[in-house]
């Protein structure tokens, strides 16, 4: 759900380090059109290499150093949100080793769609790879798919180029997040099936993405239910792989209360 007042803090920014489309230096004019003052940069299972610090100011914007981490709760694989990056923690090689799994990944699905459809993809094997870039590539092929069109017929999770990527458990994930992060917080709890079982893992970390601009509407009472109940932190963000900053995000208090956890 969006804030109608506008957002002073977005915590959910991916950029070229990822699947996003906004280098770094990009970041501060695109969070200045949208009226946006501090933005979490939170790239895939990757800590940006350009920020040197956990906050960081460049051009008159607070960046705070984050990642987004996928993990397996058993029955339920859910996004956290890492805020305020330390250096030097366990997190450093775990990161590493998910970056070289999603570069074998990565070639692993593209020599699927090459032998699938008799096409050459141009496709670059770095860290931060992830199946959107190769969609971007099957798109700008002589394939017969776009974007989407790769997702729908290839590359999807019930499509023949499917390949899993590794991922750590939930606890592990949790417990490198915790020593390495400000604050750790569950993902858009509205996109996964088990909605309750998504707060109750926001419950084991300490935070909830309150604010996000979902497809659809959605219960947002039961997350202030739970937030309230166990005293967790709201986040929010607007997960842009663009220019858009600031579709949703936190204002007000509850901007202050965050950054107040992030610098204390």
């Amino acid at each position: 759900m969006e804030r109608e007042d506008g957002p002073e803090v977005d915590l959910h920014v991916h950029t070229t380090a990822s699947d996003g489309t906004l280098e770094l230096d990009e970041v501060p004019a695109a969070a200045r059109d949208a009226g946006v003052e501090t933005v979490a940069v939170t790239d895939h299972d990757r800590i940006h290499p350009g920020l040197d610090a956990p906050v960081t100011v460049r051009e008159g914007v607070r960046l705070v150093r984050g990642v987004e981490l996928r993990v397996d709760a058993g029955d339920l694989r859910v996004d956290l949100l890492g805020y305020g990056v330390a250096d030097g923690t366990d997190l450093d090689a775990e990161l590493d080793r998910l970056q070289r799994n999603r570069i074998e990944r990565a070639r692993a699905i593209v020599d699927c769609v090459e032998d699938e459809l008799g096409v050459a993809l141009d496709v670059d094997f770095d860290d931060g790879i992830g199946r959107p870039h190769v969609a971007r590539a099957v798109e700008a092929s002589d394939a017969p798919y776009d974007y989407q069109g790769a997702f729908d017929r290839l590359i999807g999770s019930d499509c023949p180029c499917y390949r899993p990527r590794e991922i750590p458990t939930f606890e592990r994930g949790r417990d490198l997040l915790d020593e390495a992060c400000a604050v750790v917080s569950v993902a858009h709890p509205f996109r996964y099936p088990d909605v309750d079982r998504a707060l109750d893992l926001a419950r084991e970390v300490g935070a909830v993405e309150r604010y996000y601009p979902y497809d659809r509407p959605v219960p947002v009472d039961e997350i202030e239910r739970v937030a309230r109940e166990a005293g967790l932190v709201r986040t929010g963000g607007s997960d842009a792989h663009d220019r858009r900053l600031g579709r949703a995000g936190l204002a007000g208090e509850e901007a202050g209360a965050f950054l107040a956890r992030l610098e204390g």
